[in-house]
């Protein structure tokens, strides 16, 4: 049974996709997700808000939305935790290999996959995303770029992130990676609620609750970026 997620920089390892049934959600439209809509996301570390960025992945926020309003999230843990890449949730076996039984196609575009930026995690085949995402830690990760759906950013809550990102972690027997949380971190519910701002663009500012991302330390070059989900990135 494989796992999906974004791979380290440098890694080998591919994802891929073992959530069941496979289909393709082909009712959504750009209007639909065009919402003027953030996802509220309650953690056992606090809150973080999400702005979606429909411009660029119209189809990936309105799965997104209708998963979180079905509850889908609600309990789920971010099960693949590496600090200064990336931390990573949405699977509802807890270890990488789950997923809602569907796959949605991919959206890749020009968004920059740098701190804060959401983005979905996939298998070893472009179109077998589902449930799982990542949010990224890192400064930057332009391994990313182009490879995996950015759907969204994180607005409010990068210190939560920070806090997610750095709860200790173990070594995966089946990867050898140490990215295994040995706290427990849950997704407590996601809501979707009314923009605080106008819709992000994917080109603006992340905000937190000073307005402004304070910069974080550059990351080592050795450093290896992964995720391991039902949708798992292939870089």
């Amino acid at each position: 049974m494989t796992s999906q997620g974004p791979e380290a920089e440098g890694a080998q390892r591919e994802p891929g996709d073992s959530s069941g049934s496979v289909q393709t959600v082909e009712d959504v439209t750009a209007a639909d997700a065009a919402l003027n809509a953030e996802a509220l996301v309650k953690t056992d570390k606090g809150d973080l808000r999400f702005a979606f960025l429909p411009e660029v992945a119209p189809n990936t926020v309105q799965n997104f939305v209708r998963l979180a309003r079905d509850g889908f999230y609600d309990g789920l843990g971010f099960h693949r935790v590496i600090k200064d890449f990336m931390v990573q949730g949405g699977c509802p076996r807890g270890d990488g290999s789950g997923g809602p039984g569907h796959t949605i196609e991919a959206e890749f575009n020009d968004t920059k996959h740098v701190r804060g930026i959401v983005s979905m995690a996939r298998g070893r085949h472009p179109n077998s995303a589902g449930s799982q995402f990542f949010i990224v830690h890192g400064e930057e990760v332009p391994h990313c770029d182009g490879k995996y759906t950015a759907f969204a950013k994180v607005v409010d809550g990068l210190d939560v992130l920070d806090a997610i990102a750095s709860v200790p972690t173990k070594i995966a027997s089946a990867t050898g990676e140490r990215s295994v949380p040995v706290e427990e971190v849950r997704i407590r519910s996601i809501e979707i609620v009314e923009a605080a701002s106008p819709p992000a663009s994917s080109a603006g500012e992340v905000r937190d609750a000073k307005q402004s991302a304070e910069p974080i330390a550059e990351p080592p070059v050795d450093m290896e970026v992964g995720l391991n989900t039902d949708e798992e990135l292939d870089v």
